[in-house]
C-alpha cells in the first residue's frame, strides 16, 4: 500500500462523527420526539379537561323536597306543630334571633328568622317574621322591618333525599360566593398555602415532602396541590405509581393554565371526598355540612367549618363518630392555624376549641326512607314526563309529603303493630294520609317495618272495603231530601234478595239481631247492614256507583246489592282519594304527590293539572260528615272519640266477611287518613275495625294532635226538628224531637206538634 493510500484512510477514519456527536444527535432527536409526544399527550389530556370543566362537571343527583309549610292567617297549623317543623329543618332557638335560621317561642307566637330559599314559585329571600297563634292555628304572620301582615308565607321544604346516578356519588353544589370565607382561609393554609402563587404544581413542596418522608422513613406529607389534587378526584385512580403522578402534574398544570383561582377552588370544594354514608361517597363541602350538621354550609359556626377542612385529609381515619377525639384534635390544630395566621383572635381560638364539634345526632339519617312513597312519586314522575326525567342532572322534584304526618304515622305503625300481632299474628297494614285542603298525598306506609322496600300495601292491595263504602250509600240517599233525612225510619228486618241465577242473598247485622226500625242516622253511626241495603235498594245500587265513581274510585264496580255492604275490592290509597273528597266538601280533586318539577336551570317544567269536579252537593256532604261524627261520639269508633275529648273527628270503621280486613277512614280539619290491617294470605284475623286500623289511626292522633274539624253549616243547611219516632219535620218547641241538619229545601215543618203522624202518612205514602 502506498503512502498516499495510507494518509487517504487515515484522513476519512479522522473526519466520522465521534461518539458523543452520535450522542448528541441522538439525544435531540429523541427530545424532539418527546416533546412532540408528551404535547400530543398534553393537548388530548387539554381536551379531556375542557370536556369536564367547560361541560357538565358533575351530575347532580335528582333532589326530592317535602311540600313547603304555608302559614297564613287561619291556616290549620298549630304551635306545637310549627316547633317540630322548626326543629327538624336545623332552625336554632335562642332568646332573640339575630341572624338566618334562628327563632324564638313564646306561649302564643314564635318569632323567625327565615333562611332564603328556591320555591317553585320563585326564589324566596331570608325574612324576619312574627307569627301569631290562636285557638283555630295561625291568626297572623307580620314582617318584622314594616309590622305588615302577609297573607302567605312559607317556610323552606325539607329535602328528603337524592335520587343517585350510577357512580354513587352524592353532593350538594354550592358556588364559591356562597361558602364561608374561613372555610377557604382553611383549606388553603392546610392544604396548599402558595396556592395563588403556583402554576398548578409546587416544586418546592414536592422537594420538602421527599425528604421528610425519607427522614421519616414513610409517607408522612405530601406535595400535591390543590390543583393536583383536584386533577387526580377528578380524572384519575387513586394508585400509587410516578405514570400517575405525572400525569397528575401534566393534568394541573393545564388545568391552572386554562382557568381561573376561584373557578378551581370552587371545584375543589364540590368534588373533595368528605366521607361515606353507607352505600353512598359524600362528595362536596354543601352536602358533607347535612352529613355531618344537618344544616346549610353558610349557618355552621367557626368549629364546624374548621372540621369541615380537618376531615379532608382522611374522613374514615377522622370520622367523629367512631374516633371523636381524634376528629376534635384535628379540628383543634386547623383553628390554631387559623389564629397564627390571624384568621381568628385569640378569643376566637379559645371559644372554638371548647365547643363541641355539634355533630348530628347518628341515629338520624340524612335519607328519608320512604320507599312506598318514593315508589309512587317515581310512577307520577314516569306518567308525566317519561322515563328518562330522573336521568337528568339537577332536577328537582317539590312533593306533597308532610314529614311531620310522616314520621307520626311511621311511629303510629311500629307501635300499634307490635301490640296487634300478640293478638292476630303476621298482620300486615297499609296507610295513607291526605292534606285535606291540598288534596296531596301527605304520608305513605306501605308495611309493619315502614322503611321496608318490597310490596306497597298501600297502593298495591285489593281487598273488600267493608262497609266504608256506607258513607256513599248514605250520601247517595241523604241527596234525595224529599224521601231521606238524618231522622228518616229504615226497616231492619230479615231480607232475601234473589239474583237472576236464582242465587239468595241474606243479609245480616253484626250481631245478628233486628230492631224493625231504625232511625237512619242511627243505622250510620252503628254500621247497621240491613237499615243500609234497605236504603241503597231504595236509592239504587247503580247510584251508589255513580256517586263512588264521581267521588274517585278508579276501578270498575259491580252493580250486585252486595257492593252496599262493601263487597268492593281496594286499597289504602284508593280509599283515602274518595273520603278525601267527603273531608273536602264534596269536591272531587284527584290525588297526586308532586306539586312542581324544577330543570338544572330552575326552570318549571309544565304540569297538566286535574281540575276538580263537584261529586257531591256540599250541603249533602255537611249531612255526611255529621253522620260521621256521630260515628266518632257514639258509634262503632266511640272509643276514638273518647281518646280525644272535645275534639271534633269524623270516622268510619269497616271489617270485611269473617274479620279478614280491618279499615278505618277518618279525618280532621288538617289531614285524611285511610288504614288496612290484615293478613297478606287473606287469613282470619279476629279483628273489627275498631280494634285494629283504628288502633293505628287513633296511635297517629296522639303522636299529631289533631284539629278539631271546623264543619262550618255550608249554604243550604239549617238546624232541623224532628219526631224522633216518626222522622216527621216539627216545630222547635214540640216534644219527643231531635235536633238535626237537613238540607233547607225540603225542611217543611208541621203547623202545629199533633199534626206528625198524618203528615208522615202522607210522606210514605199511606
Amino acid at each position: 500500500m502506498t503512502k498516499k493510500t495510507k494518509k487517504s484512510s487515515a484522513t476519512t477514519k479522522k473526519s466520522g462523527p465521534s461518539w458523543w456527536q452520535k450522542l448528541w444527535s441522538l439525544t435531540w432527536k429523541l427530545s424532539i420526539v418527546g416533546i412532540a409526544v408528551v404535547s400530543f399527550y398534553a393537548i388530548y389530556l387539554d381536551q379531556i379537561i375542557a370536556q369536564k370543566f367547560e361541560g357538565q362537571k358533575w351530575h347532580l343527583p335528582a333532589q326530592v323536597f317535602s311540600r313547603s309549610m304555608a302559614l297564613y292567617p287561619g291556616a290549620a297549623i298549630n304551635h306545637p306543630q310549627l316547633m317540630a317543623e322548626l326543629k327538624l329543618l336545623g332552625y336554632r332557638k335562642v332568646a332573640n334571633p339575630r341572624q338566618v335560621g334562628e327563632f324564638s317561642a313564646s306561649s302564643t307566637r314564635i318569632e323567625l328568622w327565615r333562611r332564603p330559599f328556591l320555591h317553585p314559585e320563585g326564589n324566596q329571600a331570608e325574612q324576619q317574621v312574627m307569627i301569631s297563634f290562636d285557638s283555630e292555628g295561625v291568626s297572623s304572620v307580620k314582617r318584622m322591618s314594616d309590622k305588615r301582615e302577609l297573607a302567605v308565607f312559607h317556610l323552606e321544604p325539607v329535602l328528603l333525599d337524592r335520587i343517585i346516578a350510577g357512580d354513587g356519588e352524592d353532593r350538594l353544589f354550592v358556588r364559591t360566593p356562597e361558602m364561608p370565607s374561613m372555610i377557604i382561609d382553611a383549606l388553603i393554609l392546610v392544604e396548599d398555602r402558595s396556592f395563588y402563587d403556583h402554576f398548578g404544581v409546587n416544586p418546592l413542596a414536592i422537594a420538602r415532602a421527599a425528604v421528610v418522608n425519607i427522614t421519616a422513613g414513610r409517607t408522612v406529607q405530601g406535595g400535591s396541590t390543590l390543583t393536583q389534587q383536584l386533577a387526580k378526584n377528578f380524572f384519575l385512580s387513586s394508585e400509587r405509581s410516578i405514570v400517575r403522578k405525572v400525569r397528575e402534574a401534566i393534568m394541573a398544570l393545564i388545568i391552572d393554565f386554562r382557568y381561573s383561582k376561584d373557578e378551581i377552588l370552587e371545584a375543589y370544594l364540590n368534588e373533595v371526598y368528605m366521607g361515606q354514608d353507607k352505600a353512598r361517597g359524600v362528595h362536596g363541602m354543601g352536602l358533607a355540612s347535612q352529613f355531618y350538621f344537618g344544616r346549610p354550609i353558610g349557618e355552621l359556626t367557626v368549629s364546624q367549618q374548621a372540621f369541615l377542612v380537618a376531615v379532608i385529609k382522611g374522613p374514615s381515619y377522622y370520622n367523629p363518630w367512631r374516633y371523636p377525639e381524634r376528629a376534635q384534635d384535628r379540628r383543634d390544630l386547623v383553628l390554631r392555624l387559623l389564629m397564627e395566621s390571624d384568621k381568628l383572635t385569640v378569643a376566637q381560638y379559645k371559644a372554638a376549641t371548647e365547643s363541641p364539634i355539634g355533630l348530628r345526632s347518628a341515629a338520624k339519617s340524612v335519607h328519608q326512607k320512604l320507599p312506598a312513597f318514593f315508589a309512587v312519586v317515581k310512577q307520577e314522575l314516569r306518567d308525566r314526563y317519561g322515563d328518562s326525567l330522573l336521568k337528568q342532572s339537577g332536577v328537582k322534584v317539590y312533593t306533597t309529603l308532610d314529614p311531620m304526618a310522616q314520621e307520626a304515622a311511621e311511629k303510629a305503625v311500629l307501635s300499634t303493630m307490635a301490640s296487634l300481632d300478640k293478638r292476630a299474628k303476621n298482620v300486615q297494614v297499609g296507610m295513607v294520609v291526605t292534606d285535606k285542603y291540598t288534596g296531596g298525598i301527605a304520608a305513605m306506609v306501605g308495611d309493619k317495618q315502614p322503611s321496608y322496600e318490597g310490596f306497597n300495601r298501600a297502593v298495591e292491595i285489593r281487598r273488600p272495603i267493608g262497609s266504608l263504602i256506607k258513607p256513599f250509600v248514605y250520601a247517595s240517599a241523604l241527596r234525595q231530601a224529599d224521601k231521606f233525612t238524618l231522622a228518616t225510619p229504615i226497616d231492619d228486618k230479615p231480607i232475601t234478595l234473589t239474583n237472576e241465577q236464582g242465587k239468595t242473598w241474606s243479609p245480616k247485622n253484626v250481631d245478628k239481631k233486628f230492631t224493625g226500625q231504625v232511625p237512619l242516622l242511627s243505622a250510620f253511626k252503628n254500621s247497621m247492614n240491613v237499615p243500609t241495603v234497605n236504603v241503597g235498594l231504595a236509592v239504587g245500587v247503580e247510584k251508589v256507583v255513580a256517586t263512588l265513581k264521581k267521588s274517585g274510585w278508579n276501578d270498575d264496580v259491580s252493580p250486585y246489592p252486595s257492593m252496599l255492604l262493601g263487597a268492593v275490592n281496594g286499597s289504602p290509597l284508593m280509599v283515602a282519594q274518595v273520603y278525601q273528597t267527603l273531608a273536602d266538601e264534596g269536591r272531587y280533586r284527584k290525588l297526586s304527590s308532586i306539586t312542581a318539577v324544577l330543570d338544572s336551570q330552575n326552570q318549571a317544567l309544565d304540569v297538566s293539572r286535574v281540575p276538580s269536579s263537584m261529586a257531591i252537593d256540599p250541603a249533602t256532604d255537611y249531612l255526611v260528615q255529621y253522620a260521621m261524627n256521630q260515628v266518632v261520639l257514639s258509634g262503632t269508633a266511640k272509643r276514638l272519640g273518647a281518646a280525644f275529648p272535645g275534639v271534633r273527628l269524623a270516622g268510619k270503621t269497616g271489617t270485611s266477611n269473617d274479620s279478614r280486613d280491618s279499615w278505618f277512614a277518618g279525618f280532621d280539619e288538617r289531614n285524611v287518613a285511610a288504614i288496612w290491617v290484615g293478613q297478606d294470605d287473606n287469613s282470619k284475623t279476629g279483628l273489627y275495625g275498631s280494634s285494629g286500623a283504628m288502633a293505628v289511626y287513633q296511635a297517629f292522633l296522639h303522636e299529631r294532635p289533631p284539629l278539631s274539624l271546623r264543619m262550618m253549616p255550608v249554604n243550604g243547611v239549617i238546624n232541623g226538628y224532628f219526631d224522633r219516632t216518626t222522622g216527621a219535620a216539627m216545630q222547635g218547641n214540640c216534644n219527643n224531637i231531635i235536633g238535626l241538619p237537613a238540607l233547607d229545601s225540603s225542611y217543611h215543618p208541621v203547623a202545629n206538634c199533633g199534626e206528625s203522624l198524618s203528615w208522615w202518612q202522607k210522606l210514605v205514602g199511606q
